[in-house]
């Protein structure tokens, strides 16, 4: 792919010149250079200016579309020669939730790197709402989340089982309740992660088949990652729902306890979503050793 043809794939995906300017490591005004004579070969106008803000013109969003696909091919093309000499070579952008990209994938990532290190790999980390944007938008090439919504452009794949579990502070006032009733868990200060996050999709299911919203919860605080409900447990006489895959260091320090609720069943599966169409080599060589991997 042709140097130009980088510089304004950097420039249309940060609709910026000079954070395109950062990612490639050149000058903003050698950024401008490379698009101005981009546009004169095309002759056509690529971007348009409103205000302090750029914006692909109808050209700018064509030449996008193709040029991301030629991208794919190369990436194809690079994997494929690899192969055969053994050495596999391209990128690789994986999104995942944050409780996956923290608690659940690291090893993997280890092991992929371990075995291709000639793969250049990136991880995002965002809720499950935001990753599976990010993979319609083509920002990454797999995502990796937490949530049960299916949306069409997308095609599933289960890799791994995981349950919420209702818990609270070893010092809380709830830490010697083994089990608890729907009524009392109504009733309790609860901490809950934010809206948009898997966490909350899998609750609001679960209630919904008890009759119940999470408007009918004591809901205190909302959260943005699952760390930060563990710390605040530490000095709230409350409860929590988090994923059992990220306490198992707290249950083992015993700063944490693990209260059931009866009745309540928050089960849920991990997903690989992918674009539906064909999956790149790189994609697929993560995916089977996710796939496999003995969690």
């Amino acid at each position: 792919m042709d140097h130009k043809d980088k510089v304004f794939l950097a420039v249309a995906e940060n609709l910026s010149f000079s954070k395109a300017a950062e990612e490639l490591f050149i000058s903003q005004p050698a950024v401008s250079k490379h698009i101005k004579e981009l546009e004169s070969n095309l002759n056509s106008t690529l971007f348009e200016r409103k205000g302090n803000r750029i914006y692909l013109t109808q050209a700018g969003k064509v030449n996008y579309e193709y040029l991301k696909k030629i991208e794919l091919q190369y990436a194809e093309l690079e994997f494929e020669l690899g192969r055969l000499n053994n050495t596999y070579k391209g990128i690789l952008k994986i999104g995942a939730s944050s409780t996956i990209s923290q608690y659940v994938i690291p090893e993997v990532l280890a092991l992929f790197y371990k075995r291709y290190p000639n793969i250049d790999l990136h991880l995002y980390s965002s809720n499950s709402f935001y990753i599976k944007q990010m993979l319609l938008e083509g920002e990454i090439d797999i995502a990796l989340v937490e949530n049960a919504s299916s949306l069409a452009a997308l095609k599933y794949i289960d890799f791994l089982d995981d349950e919420l579990v209702v818990v609270t502070g070893s010092n809380s006032v709830y830490a010697k309740r083994k089990q608890i009733v729907l009524s009392d868990f109504k009733e309790m200060p609860i901490v809950l992660r934010e809206k948009g996050s898997g966490t909350s999709e899998v609750i609001n299911r679960a209630l919904k088949a008890n009759n119940l919203r999470i408007d009918d919860l004591n809901v205190i605080i909302h959260l943005g990652s699952t760390e930060a409900i563990k710390n605040f447990l530490s000095d709230f006489d409350g409860i929590a729902l988090v994923s059992e895959k990220a306490i198992s260091k707290e249950l083992q320090l015993k700063t944490i306890v693990k209260i059931k609720v009866k009745n309540l069943v928050l089960s849920r599966k991990f997903r690989i979503a992918l674009r539906q169409g064909n999956v790149a080599n790189n994609a697929l060589t993560f995916i089977n050793l996710l796939s496999s991997h003995n969690f």
